[in-house]
């Protein structure tokens, strides 16, 4: 795919996402919606990038729903009358996914699905789908001069992206709850304080702290990594913490006779791990066990 609206730029195993229509703060469209999937898609299967770091050109990052096309403004068909049944039974439909999903959503059940780390840089205003994207990144970083609203309520609409999901999992029920009633314009300090955003950064700093950060991650076996990101999700939803010890098994087990063995020698000689596994072909046979 040739991305019109965002950057795809990938350098020493750290692909740069970039939110790329600076004259419009980056407003979300159903364009910027497909190529992020498949961007997401294509990250997690390209074996030269390690960890991904998001972020938009210019001064925002991204500053919602683009309200000014025309008809319907989220892309959706207004001639259809959807049911709960039809969300589960008929997802996969042409009909639905373009007619119904919400766009944003399907951007974050991607990052969701994907192998990779991914570090958002929170550079600028980040409202609407501009907020609840970054709820899908495993690690928040802002700009002083962030500033990020989820304001559905105030336009008569409602959290979208599967924000219910992550939002509260990342503030606690209360304080998500609150940010959506109230649609508050939250600056860099109250993200912070509320664990939203790991740490804030001067804006000359914030991608170079960004790039910092994803390093650390990107030296290990890419198939632990990409197992630890889905088990950390995935087991923590589950009701009993005998799923979690079922899918922990079976990992340890298999990376026991893989990458483990790499890692174990490295230990004990004292030297750095040389890792050879992929996570595009070397995923263990039980992967994905949902």
């Amino acid at each position: 795919m040739n991305y019109k609206t965002i950057r795809y730029e990938v350098a020493d195993q750290i692909l740069t996402l970039t939110l790329n229509r600076p004259d419009n703060l980056n407003a979300f469209t159903t364009e910027m919606s497909h190529e992020l999937i498949d961007a997401y898609a294509r990250a997690s299967e390209d074996d030269d990038v390690r960890a991904i770091v998001v972020t938009g050109a210019g001064r925002a990052f991204c500053a919602g729903m683009d309200l000014s096309i025309d008809g319907n403004v989220f892309g959706l068909n207004e001639a259809l009358t959807p049911t709960l049944n039809d969300m589960r039974e008929r997802v996969g439909d042409v009909e639905i996914v373009s007619g119904v999903r919400d766009s944003g959503g399907q951007v974050t059940l991607a990052m969701y699905e994907c192998k990779k780390p991914i570090i958002g840089a929170i550079n600028g205003a980040a409202v609407g789908i501009g907020a609840t994207m970054t709820c899908a990144m495993d690690v928040r970083l802002a700009s002083e001069k962030a500033k990020v609203g989820f304001v559905f309520n105030k336009i008569g609409i409602t959290p979208e992206a599967c924000s219910s999901w992550f939002l509260p999992r990342i503030v606690g029920v209360s304080t998500a709850l609150e940010w959506c009633y109230t649609a508050d314009i939250l600056d860099a300090q109250t993200l912070r304080e509320a664990r939203y955003v790991r740490s804030v950064h001067t804006p000359d700093t914030l991608l170079e702290d960004a790039y910092a950060l994803a390093r650390k991650m990107i030296n290990f076996s890419p198939v632990s990594i990409a197992l630890t990101r889905q088990m950390m999700y995935r087991n923590a939803a589950e009701n009993h913490p005998m799923k979690a010890h079922e899918v922990d098994s079976l990992a340890i087990f298999y990376a026991s006779v893989s990458s483990g063995k790499e890692g174990v020698s490295a230990f004990l000689e004292k030297r750095p791990a040389a890792f050879s596994d992929k996570a595009s072909s070397d995923m263990p046979a039980f992967y994905p066990w949902w």
